[in-house]
């Protein structure tokens, strides 16, 4: 599902999520701390983390930043390996596997930190993860929790790219339709649908169709009048 807001204000995301209680997977934007002094958990996206030490590593020839991703690096060759394992199986192996590796990380993060200056970039990304270390392993007791937010990134990517060559939505109602759109595309390709027979259909039938059973016509719902379109 997506939504329109017109800035990344935290409070907007707390509209949006309501009452609702859960794991939130994030990283560290400041607008998301208010959701944990709420009572929702907070789950780490590693992918954040492998950033910052990606950039030292390459743009700042960071030779000391090798290390810890190496050791991430491990961390999601057993993500990949697991994906389509029963939560069981994945749970098991992440306490057999991933854990002692994720412990390893920790100490390599506390034992270096002490031999840096505050003031260093390398130190900042460490400092960065060791404050948020119960969070980012946390998946790690709960098959049902990913590693990383790389999939929701994933799903907005074409918003952040498209939005340079749009320039304009048209009006701030434009902005509140297009995600609401962009909503029935994605949950028809999650449903196996394909979003243009989708569509075509459901704004064929709208017209004769019952307000009081609009429910039909939702993507998790719907089923195609004719076969054919």
């Amino acid at each position: 599902m997506y939504d329109f807001t017109p800035s990344r204000a935290g409070e907007h995301a707390r509209r949006f999520l309501g009452g609702w209680q859960g794991s939130l997977v994030c990283d560290d934007f400041a607008g998301d701390k208010a959701f944990f002094a709420q009572g929702m958990i907070e789950v780490g996206c590693m992918a954040h983390v492998r950033c910052k030490f990606v950039e030292l590593h390459l743009a700042k020839k960071s030779h000391i930043a090798a290390a810890p991703l190496a050791l991430i690096g491990q961390l999601y060759d057993i993500e990949r390996e697991l994906k389509d394992k029963p939560p069981a199986t994945r749970l098991a192996q992440w306490q057999a596997r991933a854990a002692p590796l994720a412990a390893k990380l920790h100490e390599w993060l506390v034992l270096h930190r002490i031999k840096l200056p505050n003031c260093t970039v390398i130190a900042k990304a460490i400092d960065d993860s060791l404050n948020r270390w119960v969070a980012l392993t946390r998946y790690l007791a709960d098959p049902a929790l990913p590693i990383d937010n790389n999939h929701d990134e994933q799903q907005i990517r074409p918003w952040a790219t498209g939005r340079k060559n749009w320039l304009v939505a048209g009006t701030q109602l434009a902005d509140q339709r297009a995600p609401a759109v962009m909503s029935l595309i994605n949950s028809a390709r999650m449903n196996g649908h394909d979003p243009y027979a989708y569509l075509k259909d459901i704004l064929t039938r709208l017209r004769i169709h019952k307000a009081s059973r609009i429910e039909e016509l939702l993507p998790h719902c719907w089923q195609p009048e004719n076969a054919t379109v």
